[in-house]
């Protein structure tokens, strides 16, 4: 009998679940960004809210393919009219208006910072998973500041919607990884038992 390796790129080993266990996780990663949304300092035109920080740890946790359809499904049910995105807002044209280059830009952050954990750049090495954050901030404030420059100018997108999330980005990734770590320790510890 053959058994599985000790660790995979996740503490929650995703790919070794079975898909009643996926559909829930997904399903929980909807709900937390969700709440994160709803967690925000309002800012014109767009606002710091816990988005990001809980995308990327979901990327981490779930890895590409999981955390990439929980993030879709995530936009859709906002676009749906589902009040589910920044401030409880919603609908369609969010997706047009000045936030509209970040949101498209979530699932290719997730994406990428699940590709890199499942590579070899996760919590089994931590400068590497800190780096793989940082590149999906980096994803995220370069397509957003990218679409607002066509709505607002290049000057002021980069002053109103690159410069302001620069250090938070920093401490989202440092918290996002320490976010893995802890349930990385926690589910180590209750499998040792």
């Amino acid at each position: 009998m053959t058994s599985k390796p000790n660790h995979s790129f996740s503490p929650v080993d995703p790919n070794g679940r079975p898909a009643s266990w996926k559909f829930f996780a997904v399903a929980v990663a909807i709900a937390c960004l969700s709440v994160a949304s709803h967690i925000e300092i309002p800012m014109v035109p767009v606002p710091i809210t816990a988005q990001t920080y809980v995308l990327l740890t979901i990327a981490g946790l779930l890895g590409w393919k999981l955390g990439t359809v929980s993030t879709v499904l995530w936009l859709a049910l906002g676009a749906l009219g589902i009040p589910v995105l920044a401030g409880g807002s919603s609908g369609l044209d969010y997706f047009s208006g000045p936030t509209a280059g970040y949101l498209f830009a979530f699932p290719l952050a997730v994406a990428i910072v699940g590709l890199l954990f499942e590579r070899g750049w996760n919590a089994n090495h931590i400068a590497l998973a800190f780096l793989a954050m940082l590149l999906g901030h980096a994803v995220c404030l370069g397509f957003g500041g990218l679409w607002l420059a066509f709505t607002i100018g290049p000057e002021s997108a980069f002053m109103k919607g690159v410069l302001p999330f620069l250090l938070g980005g920093v401490i989202k990734s440092a918290l996002a990884v320490g976010t893995i770590l802890v349930v990385d320790r926690f589910l180590g510890k209750g499998r040792a038992h």
